[in-house]
């Protein structure tokens, strides 16, 4: 028998499209256990501005009322007061907004933490609204690694199928090119490696690693991180016994693992992976972490300010998020 698995969702950005989409996304899902934490004034308010309902069936103030909560309802709200909406306007980078923002992860991640919840699904974080309020880190994967204390969370998309880990995120190309060095592609190679043969991947295919310069650098004419730190690292991977290739010019290889050559592809940067499985489909492109002490998925588009508050938002990324969360923790549960 499949257990009814909990899910929470923080509102993200209280200026941009989070409160909207999970509005939406709620509407649109039955027979599920989900609990959102943000502020009941702020979703009231975006379900008039939006002409949406109110989707929850249960309002509570305080976390000791979660589990109760979550017993006898299927969507409720973790309702705090974080937004001053005499002060909010949609699509305004401010202090308060990104503040409200993390306390909002930050409770969602202590009630999967403590096991109230079994997974996270984030809505879009913007990384000037976290600046402003003066958060150490202004991304979703590195601010749950400090909460969580895990030394070494792992970015995977997943796109129709086709799956990406990321060795880095968010660096300037400079840095992420300087950042490809043998030690810390093995290092990502057998990790990658390990978290696809824990879950369910094809374990028949090799897991392709693809290379940073244009043709793989053409023997060095391009460049000599293929010979210098890739080809090394994957050599060194494959004498220990690992099924992995590469490195596959980034212009064929994300094609050849959509349709099925390899079990999943090693992005060496941000824009190197996100370009492929967002061209494959945008609003079906959903981010996995691995390495924290529970599974989180997200969507993968931003806060979009510039249409924020209008009703125009589209809740597909979150319906997919959420989808995906529940495969990965039933393919669990059936181990």
């Amino acid at each position: 028998m499949i257990r009814r698995v909990k899910i929470v969702v923080p509102m993200g950005d209280p200026a941009g499209i989070g409160p909207e989409i999970v509005l939406k996304g709620l509407s649109k899902l039955e027979g599920r256990c989900l609990l959102v934490v943000g502020d009941e004034e702020l979703f009231k308010k975006t379900a008039h501005d939006c002409h949406l309902e109110l989707p929850f069936d249960k309002i509570i103030t305080s976390e000791e009322e979660v589990d109760a909560a979550l017993v006898n309802h299927s969507k409720v709200l973790l309702s705090k007061k974080m937004v001053n909406l005499e002060t909010f306007k949609y699509g305004l980078v401010s202090r308060e907004v990104g503040q409200a923002a993390y306390e909002a992860l930050k409770i969602a991640t202590n009630l999967t933490l403590r096991g109230s919840c079994d997974a996270l699904v984030t809505t879009p974080l913007n990384k000037e609204s976290l600046k402003a309020a003066q958060i150490e880190h202004i991304g979703h994967t590195e601010i749950l690694g400090e909460l969580t204390a895990s030394a070494s969370p792992v970015t995977m998309f997943e796109t129709l199928g086709l799956k990406i880990f990321f060795m880095t995120r968010h660096l300037s190309l400079k840095a992420a090119c300087e950042a490809v060095t043998a030690e810390r592609v093995y290092a990502s190679i057998r990790e990658c490696y390990a978290l696809s043969e824990q879950f369910g991947f094809n374990h028949n295919l090799p897991l392709a690693v693809a290379a940073l310069n244009p043709h793989g650098g053409d023997g060095g004419l391009f460049g000599d991180e293929e010979q210098v730190a890739i080809i090394p690292a994957i050599e060194r991977s494959q004498r220990e016994g690992l099924n992995v290739v590469g490195p596959i010019g980034a212009d064929s290889v994300f094609h050849l693992a959509k349709i099925g050559h390899y079990r999943a592809v090693l992005s060496l940067y941000h824009d190197q992976g996100h370009i492929a499985a967002k061209t494959l489909d945008f609003e079906r492109t959903v981010s996995v972490t691995w390495n924290l002490p529970f599974l989180r998925t997200s969507v993968d588009h931003g806060t979009a300010f510039d249409i924020a508050g209008e009703g125009r938002a589209s809740e597909v990324s979150l319906l997919e998020a959420i989808k995906v969360a529940e495969r990965y923790l039933q393919e669990e549960d059936l181990k």
